[in-house]
């Protein structure tokens, strides 16, 4: 299984990205640059990434811009196929600007950026992404201003009847309760899939929880189950 892992004007959590998966996970890792459309050499067996950051300096809102970047013809095509897409933070926000994901990521409730370690559970066992982490809470770090996932009241209850919710914020106890939502978002949704469950975004950065020198490698437990079950 190779990754490959897009870099925008403006990603800064890309590096971290690398070498999670290159390092933390002995992974085969591609470095991709947004101008660039050859995507042949991934199967569908393969996984692109796209980062945490500030795309085109968040220009009109998150993901707007990124998603006319050439790569992204190729990203839409790639999932399409049924190859695996992951977005984070920043890339979660161009997934569902690219219209890969429903919903959209708006400004957190506080009105304020938010960069702390919260916990996030899976109660999901139909992705790759989630079967292997399913029911404990883990701890991962958030970074960003607009997280809010936000959809109309159809859509939610889609997500949830097809099993498309695959992280939902929670206590340090798997409790998901109003007091462990960092950002407003509704109904503690914290990450999400498409329908073919081949597309992913979250807004936690599971890169940033790879490293036991950072204390905490519950992230590498997410990249870990799509790994084993790809």
């Amino acid at each position: 299984m190779k990754f490959g892992v897009v870099t925008f004007p403006g990603s800064n959590c890309d590096q971290d990205m690398i070498d999670a998966l290159r390092y933390d996970l002995n992974q085969e890792v591609i470095n991709l640059w947004h101008k660039e459309k050859d995507l042949s050499m991934f199967s569908t067996q393969d996984c692109i990434l796209l980062p945490g950051g500030f795309s085109y300096g968040d220009h009109l809102r998150c993901g707007a811009i990124a998603k006319f970047s050439p790569i992204m013809q190729s990203v839409v095509e790639f999932a399409n196929k049924g190859g695996r897409v992951i977005g984070v933070c920043n890339g979660f926000q161009i997934l569902c600007e690219a219209g890969l994901l429903p919903g959209v990521l708006l400004r957190n409730q506080n009105q304020q950026f938010i960069c702390k370690n919260v916990f996030l559970k899976s109660e999901n066992t139909t992705t790759a992404l989630t079967k292997d982490v399913t029911g404990r809470p883990l701890m991962i770090p958030i970074a960003h201003g607009e997280g809010r996932y936000y959809a109309d009241e159809a859509t939610i209850e889609e997500l949830f009847k097809n099993n498309q919710v695959i992280f939902r914020y929670c206590d340090e106890f798997g409790n998901i309760i109003e007091h462990a939502n960092p950002n407003g978002a509704l109904r503690n949704i914290a990450g999400i899939s498409n329908k073919g469950k081949n597309v992913f975004g979250m807004m936690p950065h599971p890169e940033r929880a790879a490293s036991s020198i950072l204390g905490n490698t519950d992230g590498q437990l997410i990249f870990q189950s799509l790994i084993n079950n790809n």
